[in-house]
């Protein structure tokens, strides 16, 4: 189990109330969850900066101390990712601690992988000789994203939305193989900077989506330098709702997409 958080704007975007202020923000979310678990097992947050992924990682929980508060406080981006970790594969490590980079991808992952050790035989398999010496941790979350990138330099041709489908697809198939009486926890953010894919499967997911500007009600301030003459548009993923605004839940068993131009997509996972 952890929380996760993502935001794609049209303009750049403050996110420090969603990760630290908010009635529900990822920080509160690591202290307690809606469950009433504690995700302190190491935080990440990350955006981009000319074009390639800022990250910043700790392996301590986002509710101690005030690191996690200025990492959140500096972000002013188009497109965020943050995280907050409830280790069940791999230990407490930098290497374990989402999310993950390579070149301009960033990947987080909320769930578990049951009997992971027999999947990821099977996936090793699938994942380029290449990238297999990129993988530093022991994570299912991280092997999970060296198999989707691996797909994704092998079917360039294909969209991002049907790399996914296909990957989480076989990664389902894979999981039932080993352990049939245990659902596999597939909530996956994977993005390039330019489009964002991300599914729902096994654990709760909620969108939010901003058709125009608005004065935030924690800091009573807009999040955005916004440019005239330009229809501002954001959306929000999330876990759990951050606000008290009206957010929607994912139904179970989707893809969703997020293009450069903020068109918000959802699919069945399991459609062929």
């Amino acid at each position: 189990m952890c929380r996760l958080y993502a935001m794609c704007a049209n303009e750049p975007t403050r996110v420090e109330c969603s990760l630290v202020h908010a009635q529900n923000a990822l920080m509160r979310q690591s202290a307690k969850d809606a469950e009433g678990l504690v995700h302190s097992h190491g935080w990440g947050v990350a955006d981009y900066r000319d074009g390639l992924p800022l990250v910043e990682k700790q392996t301590w929980a986002a509710y101690h101390g005030e690191h996690f508060k200025k990492s959140a406080a500096r972000v002013y981006a188009n497109t965020v990712v943050a995280h907050v970790r409830r280790a069940t594969v791999g230990g407490t490590s930098l290497e374990n601690t989402h999310p993950f980079h390579h070149g301009r991808w960033l990947f987080a992952h909320n769930g578990t992988i049951p009997r992971f050790a027999a999947v990821r035989d099977k996936m090793m398999q699938h994942i380029d000789p290449v990238l297999q010496n990129d993988i530093k941790g022991d994570t299912d979350s991280e092997h999970i994203f060296f198999y989707l990138l691996s797909l994704q330099i092998h079917h360039t041709d294909k969209p991002l939305k049907k790399i996914v489908q296909h990957g989480l697809q076989q990664i389902i198939a894979w999981s039932f193989e080993v352990a049939p009486d245990a659902q596999a926890g597939l909530n996956i953010v994977i993005t390039n900077g330019e489009v964002l894919v991300g599914s729902r499967h096994g654990r709760t997911l909620w969108h939010l989506v901003r058709e125009q500007m608005t004065t935030c009600s924690e800091c009573g301030l807009s999040h955005v330098h916004h440019r005239p003459g330009r229809d501002y548009r954001a959306v929000e993923v999330a876990s759990e709702p951050i606000t008290k605004e009206k957010w929607r839940q994912f139904a179970d068993d989707v893809v969703y997409t997020i293009d450069n131009d903020l068109h918000f997509e959802v699919e069945g996972l399991l459609t062929r």
